[in-house]
């Protein structure tokens, strides 16, 4: 089918087999069973299908060996943890999954109404579901537009389309527009679109598209798909190679026992210890504690977590994407600027020619500028009323001033220039207003006169710019993202120059900065619009399509993108967003495809939320640093005696009971570290690196190697002491007190302990309890539970070899810290 909007009324009679006098009852019955409903219509996929889809990836399949490894070996309060969060994260998943597919629901709320329709030559009001491509329909001011429809008649006729287009001021429809064949849809000035709302006059079109195939379903049921967090990426990326090492390594090591002639039951029993210190099952525990953690202060900032992976991802962010409108702008048209011969009589004539009971938010602005609004009003009686011709581009009314009629009138300036009395002011005028238009006002003119020989004649008495101003504090969230070497790009459907004003103002826009516009886009490919995106802060005149391909390729790029929005023009591209937020006052629509909503639409609570975020992130990278270095601190010790042929250094129980006192109490209070340094300076990571990078890989081997080398060293020493069952113990505890070192050395990844002592221990106060904790369960198991772990009474004196090991792992790291502070100093 051609494109209609550039098409006659004739030729759209013909395509769609229609008159001006409508469709026949009959006529309109057979196309409703050829096109079905005019309803937003989703596929349903089975529910079971979407749940067990959840857990469909490695992350899980390593839970679930956790889980078995945990019930093998008897933990069952640990096999039934692992096995509530893997179900509870893949309810986390399928409510998100349910709650996107239910915004089509919202969406139909949007434009389910009646309609006026001519059917049989006669007028009805019938459900708009019923509508058919070729009905003639009709629509007045406060009607909401319930198909797409192309114009056949129309009487200053003001439509605000924000809903499809996120831009609140209203644009005029003209049946008699001639529209390119390329135009993009805000520019179809004869086309009707379904969803929008009528502010002003009224219109007559043909019904071309219902259902689905309307522009508002195209857009709202755009597929997009936001890829998976970078802690998923990161998890699921390790754990592949990961588990490959271990399968190879327990390999050597079961083929090394062997050759030393050790029986298979003795094996199974080596290679079961090493699964279990080898294998951090506490990780998913303890990451979701810290995600809830700080999704609740997350809350205390008026941010609702609606999915709790998200929280992390907001640590990972590069770039903001960011509807103007609303978010950065009140949302509300205000007079911004003003240029008169008499401020008082524009004023007077501004509020003669406006309408109280409005809906137009020029109309609105212009009642907030003016105090005495009302009073103006009620002191001049309106006579006529002259109605926004849409060819004219303006507006009058008349009214009585004195016992003498008057003439007030607003408009576009060039409209009432052409019929303007005094000459003598059109070329301040015209300077004024094109002064006020580069600064991205959107510019009226206003006058008074007469109506002589049925012809206006005026006196222009000034100009009006209005803009929807920025919000108090987004100035200075802007400059905290810069700083944190996060991109702020504007979104908008505005006006090149509008859009360019506001950013500039609010610190988005730069003179060496680039602004691009949708119809631009259009002659990009993706490699050359990623190029352009680099040096590029705004994006003015686009469709939902125009962002969603904008997250699409920054996405290609590895860019880790956050949109917000509040309209169903949003929707596509918050579903495909790396986390997408939804403002508090937004549709139902928005909110039910969003990750977070914002309660108070502020950009401030968008950075503070990625200020979080990023401590969030740097709490779960220290995790899994600690959990991970202590881990193999274990299977060094282990796999290093059995390579010298010697005795287990710990049973099964005690790497068990390890865990327990030291990834089990120790880790629990990692989620409750405070911000280490100030995380918005820094620049954010690449995705890959957030988690594992090679400082963290270092970091992990340094003290994993060393730790194990230094107890192994221990081990072979005291066994030619003392018997193997105080050899065990002494071992046994010196594990337990050396990851307590490495506890408290893990709050701060970079920063020397002594170098700070005060923020050394406040930073976590709470690993301190836990060491206090881990003590009491330690002594009981070397002094009460001796018989069960196979530990003998260790004397006062023998405490000094654990002490020791503490020592020397607590420097082990404070060491490595300085050396890696002095390195960074230098360059």
């Amino acid at each position: 089918m051609q494109n209609i909007h550039t098409l006659e009324i004739e030729e759209i009679f013909k395509i769609f087999n229609t008159n001006v006098n409508g469709l026949s009852s009959i006529e309109a019955e057979k196309r409703l069973k050829t096109y079905g409903k005019n309803a937003l219509k989703s596929v349903e996929e089975s529910k079971i299908k979407i749940f067990f889809r959840q857990f469909n990836n490695l992350l899980i399949y390593v839970l679930f060996l956790a889980s078995l490894v945990s019930l093998l070996t008897k933990r069952h309060i640990d096999f039934f943890i692992i096995i509530i969060l893997i179900i509870i994260n893949g309810l986390i998943g399928f409510i998100q999954e349910i709650k996107s597919l239910s915004s089509i629901k919202a969406l139909q709320k949007l434009i389910k109404s009646k309609t006026k329709v001519l059917r049989n030559s006669e007028m009805n009001e019938i459900d708009s579901q019923d509508l058919v491509p070729g009905d003639i329909v009709f629509f007045r001011e406060g009607d909401v537009i319930t198909s797409d429809v192309r114009l056949i008649s129309s009487e200053s006729m003001l439509v605000d389309e924000s809903v499809l287009t996120g831009e609140s001021i209203p644009v005029i429809k003209d049946y008699k527009a001639k529209i390119k064949d390329e135009a993009l849809e805000f520019e179809h000035k004869n086309t009707l679109f379904s969803a929008a709302l009528v502010v002003k006059g009224r219109g007559t079109g043909v019904v071309t598209k219902t259902g689905n195939n309307t522009y508002f379903a195209t857009i709202a049921g755009e597929k997009g798909k936001s890829p998976k967090t970078p802690l998923s990426k990161a998890i699921e990326s390790f754990s592949r190679k990961y588990l490959s090492f271990l399968f190879v390594f327990f390999i050597i090591i079961g083929a090394i026992g062997f050759l030393q002639g050790r029986s298979w039951i003795s094996l199974l029993y080596i290679l079961l210890a090493q699964l279990v210190s080898a294998i951090p099952e506490g990780l998913p525990i303890v990451v979701t504690t810290v995600l809830v953690v700080g999704a609740i202060a997350l809350s205390k900032k008026n941010t609702i977590v609606r999915y709790l992976p998200s929280v992390e991802t907001l640590g990972s962010a590069t770039i903001i994407a960011i509807d103007k409108t609303g978010t950065i702008t009140q949302g509300k048209l205000i007079v911004k600027d003003s240029f008169s011969y008499n401020e008082e009589k524009l004023k007077e004539a501004s509020a003669l020619c406006s309408d109280l009971k409005t809906i137009d938010p020029l109309d609105l602005a212009v009642q907030n500028w003016i105090k005495d609004f009302s009073k103006i009003q009620k002191k001049y009686p309106q006579l006529k009323s002259f109605p926004f011709d849409v060819n004219e581009r303006m507006m009058g009314s008349l009214n009585k001033i004195e016992n003498e009629e008057k003439l007030f009138v607003k408009g576009a300036f060039e409209s009432l220039k052409k019929i303007a009395i005094n000459k003598e002011n059109l070329i301040e005028l015209e300077e004024k207003m094109i002064q006020m238009s580069d600064n991205g006002f959107r510019v009226i003119a206003v006058g008074e006169g007469g109506i002589i020989n049925e012809k206006w004649q005026i006196k222009i008495l000034g100009l009006i710019g209005f803009l929807d101003p920025p919000k108090k504090d987004v100035k200075e969230a802007v400059l905290l993202a810069k700083k944190a070497g996060i991109k702020t790009m504007m979104l908008t459907g505005d006006f090149p120059l509008t859009a360019k004003t506001i950013a500039k103002e609010v610190m988005i826009f730069s003179d060496k900065d680039s602004l691009l516009t949708g119809e631009e886009m259009n002659l990009m490919d993706d490699t050359t619009l990623f190029q352009d995106l680099k040096k590029t802060t705004v994006i003015a005149r686009i469709l939902p399509e125009h962002k969603l391909r904008i997250i699409k390729v920054l996405q290609e790029h590895k860019e880790i993108v956050v949109v917000s929005g509040d309209g169903v023009n949003d929707v596509p591209a918050l579903k495909k967003a790396d986390l997408s937020i939804a403002m508090g006052n937004g549709t139902q629509a928005a909110q039910n495809v969003s990750k977070m909503i914002i309660q108070d639409n502020n950009l401030n609570v968008i950075i503070e939320a990625i200020k979080q975020g990023r401590i969030i992130t740097s709490n779960i990278r220290k995790v899994i640093y600690y959990l991970l270095s202590t881990g193999l601190q274990e299977l060094f010790l282990i796999s290093a005696s059995i390579f010298f042929n010697l005795p287990l250094p710990l049973t099964a129980l005690q790497i068990l009971w390890i865990n327990i006192v030291t990834d089990g109490v120790q880790d629990k209070t990692f989620p409750f570290a405070k911000e280490e340094e100030s995380v918005m300076e820094k620049m954010p990571k690449k995705a890959s690196k957030v988690f594992f990078d090679f400082y963290q890989i270092i970091n992990i081997l340094l003290f994993g190697l060393f730790a194990g080398l230094f107890s192994f060293l221990l081990f072979k020493h005291v066994l030619k002491i003392y018997p193997y069952s105080l050899t065990l113990t002494i071992t046994f505890t010196s594990v337990v007190l050396m990851q307590w070192a490495n506890g408290i050395q893990a709050q701060k990844e970079k920063e020397p302990f002594f170098k700070n002592l005060k923020r050394s221990f406040s930073i976590n106060p709470y690993i301190y309890l836990g060491i206090v904790l881990g003590l009491i369960l330690q002594l009981l198991a070397v002094y009460i539970l001796s018989d069960i772990f196979l530990t003998s009474h260790m004397k006062i004196n023998l405490w000094l070899y654990p002490i020791s090991m503490f020592f020397i792992a607590f420097f082990i790291m404070e060491i490595r810290k300085w050396i890696f502070y002095f390195f960074r100093s230098k360059k």
